[in-house]
C-alpha cells in the first residue's frame, strides 16, 4: 500500500486526459462540421 497513492494519481491523470482529448476532439469536430456544406456531408 506505499504506492497506493502514484497509482491512483496515475490513473486519475490518465483519465483526465483521455477525457480532455476527447472533448477537444467533440468541439473541433462540431465546428468543422458547421463550416462544411451539406453537400460535402454524404451521411446526410
Amino acid at each position: 500500500m506505499d504506492h497506493a497513492s502514484f497509482i491512483i494519481a496515475s490513473y486519475a491523470l490518465t483519465f483526465v486526459s483521455i477525457a480532455g482529448y476527447a472533448l477537444y476532439i467533440v468541439r473541433r469536430a462540431r465546428r468543422l462540421g458547421a463550416l462544411t456544406s451539406d453537400d460535402d456531408k454524404p451521411w446526410i
